[in-house]
């Protein structure tokens, strides 16, 4: 996306020579996404940012998964993963629990107390939604503050860490892209702008404001990438922390996005999915339910007409206040809804002829349409709910 930043000190032109006070040069590293033909950014490094002491395997959580097979929708229960007793044991990034996955996104979940090791993902770009708690997250970009609600987007090989602060467990919901995240390209000008029909815009977006210069030897970084075999791990021990950046700029960088930013659309008869769309990704898309003025069609039904995602999986992961099409299902804060593709879904009985008159919906979840079918990962078995795959029968009389 073609919103610029910079911070620090850089010199006045790219690919100079750059020096400190003793003369010393600094070391340019220039991150950049498809092979040097996307957006990219050049950071100034005191040490050289290649420098490896050692390299041996990181084991990761368990990433296995089977498939949705026989087809069925699916309830998972996130908050019975992390009872109370092993918050302490926990961080962000090896805390985090497998739920779904396909070839092109992963979904895991995870409950931390505990400040992370230094991470760096070069599979794909993470997106995490911060469903409560406060965290900072330090950067080699320099730090950010996310709290309940934000979105934290990790660009693909960002080191960085999350500090959980506060007393409150910090409860981080990761989407973990094969590709990049960005915005939908209907809400962008052609330059890279965001367009006044777009639900939100740059201001909206908050990167770094300050840089972090970290003096130690020996650091540990873990490292998760790609292999002919599948998604592995490396433990890097690098001569010098990656945190000794002086100054950055470019149009790449990490920054939080705070869901009660995002402004609704909506109309006179019910928006389909696209309506409520703010990220896209590889064959997957996600999307914010706020709390919102629904339908206002004198006869307007305003929850969800009964559909079939014949192309696409949907997974809803409601994360606030009262979700109406899906009351007496048993689903609450916390709670995911998988309805794969073929499997007609939508409202539970007697929620069609509740919504009837009601204007607004206070709502907030998120949702990620993936356009491969998703299998189950370990987390997904540990907390379902056996139960949901029955809640359409529970009083389902015909139409009257």
């Amino acid at each position: 996306m073609a919103f610029y930043r910079q911070l620090g000190v850089i010199p006045p032109k790219r690919h100079t020579q750059h020096r400190d006070e003793n003369g010393n040069l600094y070391y340019e590293e220039l991150m950049g996404e498809e092979g040097f033909s996307s957006d990219s950014a050049l950071l100034y490094h005191r040490y050289i940012p290649s420098a490896i002491v050692d390299a041996t395997e990181w084991k990761l959580p368990d990433q296995t998964t089977r498939p949705n097979h026989p087809l069925e929708p699916r309830h998972l229960k996130l908050h019975d993963l992390f009872p109370e007793t092993i918050w302490a044991e926990t961080d962000v990034v090896t805390g985090r629990r497998l739920v779904l996955g396909n070839a092109d996104v992963r979904i895991s979940y995870v409950v931390s107390t505990e400040p992370s090791p230094l991470y760096r993902n070069v599979v794909g770009d993470e997106m995490v939604y911060v469903e409560s708690g406060e965290a900072t997250v330090e950067t080699v970009f320099g730090p950010l503050e996310a709290k309940a609600g934000d979105y934290v987007l990790l660009p693909m090989a960002t080191t960085h860490r999350w500090v959980p602060k506060g007393d409150a467990p910090l409860r981080a919901y990761t989407i973990e892209a094969n590709s990049h995240i960005v915005p939908p390209k209907r809400y962008l000008s052609k330059f890279g702008q965001f367009l006044e029909h777009a639900p939100f815009c740059e201001r909206d977006l908050h990167g770094p404001t300050e840089l972090m210069q970290v003096e130690e030897e020996n650091v540990e970084v873990l490292v998760k990438h790609r292999t002919s075999q599948g998604i592995v791990g490396t433990r890097y021990l690098m001569p010098h922390h990656p945190f000794d950046v002086v100054g950055w700029d470019g149009c790449l960088y990490p920054y939080t996005f705070s869901i009660h930013d995002f402004e609704p659309i909506t109309g006179r008869v019910h928006q389909p999915p696209p309506a409520h769309q703010a990220f896209e990704g590889n064959n997957f898309v996600i999307c914010n339910f706020v709390p919102r003025k629904v339908d206002y069609h004198p006869l307007a039904v305003p929850v969800p007409y009964y559909h079939s995602n014949v192309d696409s999986d949907e997974v809803m992961f409601y994360c606030g206040g009262d979700y109406e099409a899906r009351k007496g299902s048993g689903i609450g804060q916390g709670s995911i809804s998988v309805h794969p593709g073929g499997h007609a879904h939508g409202p539970q009985p007697g929620a069609y002829e509740r919504s009837i008159g009601v204007e607004f919906f206070d709502e907030l979840a998120v949702m990620v349409d993936t356009f491969r079918p998703l299998e189950l990962g370990e987390g997904a078995l540990a907390c379902e709910d056996a139960a949901y795959v029955g809640s359409w029968n529970r009083n389902a009389g015909a139409a009257k």
